[in-house]
């Protein structure tokens, strides 16, 4: 019996596909939660319209611009790796966290060339560190929050697709991408954005201190960007999902051959 498998047998170029795929996803799921630690509450857009007599708020932290993707990148990941991976890729994402909160944490620390103020901790306004000293402060209490929100709602999404795929023995997939992320985004929501205006004190606010008004505006307009960007984003989700299928099968013919997910520990 043979036991050498050359390197351009078909099996290992569609291994290495699929490998390949993965670290894709992987490292636009572990980007954009850095990107998002870093930058995510230093900036509100406030995308207010006004309807007739009725003025609609809508106040968006930065952050959440990118943040749906972090969904669809597991709920591919689940789809054709199964949970057990997209699980892995969460708590990696957990560890990016703490990996960021260090570094923030110990660049403030070491011996500074600026006076801080004593009331705020912060450089002049006009000191060219007073930027990254801000950002330090928004950071720092924005991490935490979006550790417990993130955990807590990247499990739960994970457990919700495989969930209505199972249900549903493996049909609509409409259902178990949209219904899993809708849910965990909300939970995920309303977590972050009210550790965060507890723990900085960063969110839009009139006065001294956040509203419950304005907090809730907040949580609403982000969920609803959240939810409006997870429905359309239904449409590259299927078209995603079958062309990876093709990808991953090499041959159109043989798609239908293929029997996902590609682990058999989840």
């Amino acid at each position: 019996m043979d036991l050498f498998i050359s390197p351009s047998s078909p099996s290992n170029i569609l291994a290495r596909r699929r490998e390949r795929v993965f670290v894709i996803l992987a490292g636009l799921f572990l980007g954009t939660l850095g990107l998002i630690n870093i930058l995510g509450i230093s900036r509100f857009i406030d995308l207010s319209f006004q309807i007739g007599p009725w003025n609609i708020p809508i106040l968006l932290p930065i952050g959440v611009l990118p943040y749906p993707l972090t969904f669809l990148c597991t709920d591919i990941i689940c789809e054709f790796y199964g949970r057990e991976r997209a699980n892995l890729i969460v708590w990696v994402g957990l560890l990016i966290n703490f990996w960021v909160f260090f570094i923030i944490w110990l660049g403030g620390l070491l011996p500074p060339h600026v006076i801080l103020e004593p009331t705020t901790q912060l450089p002049h306004i006009a000191h060219p560190e007073h930027a990254f000293f801000k950002i330090r402060l928004f950071s720092m209490g924005g991490i935490i929050s979006s550790m417990i929100a993130y955990l807590i709602a990247q499990l739960l999404d994970v457990y919700l697709f495989q969930f209505w795929k199972d249900y549903t023995n493996g049909r609509h997939l409409w259902l178990r991408t949209n219904g899993s992320t809708l849910a965990s985004q909300f939970v995920d929501t309303a977590i972050v954005i009210s550790l965060a205006s507890f723990l900085t004190g960063a969110l839009p606010h009139q006065g001294d201190k956040t509203s419950f008004t304005e907090l809730m505006t907040v949580i609403f307009s982000s969920y609803t960007f959240k939810m409006i960007v997870t429905l359309v984003g239904t449409i590259p989700f299927y078209i995603a999902v079958y062309s990876l299928r093709k990808y991953f099968a090499g041959s159109s013919h043989h798609t239908k051959l293929i029997n996902y997910p590609m682990t058999t520990t989840s």
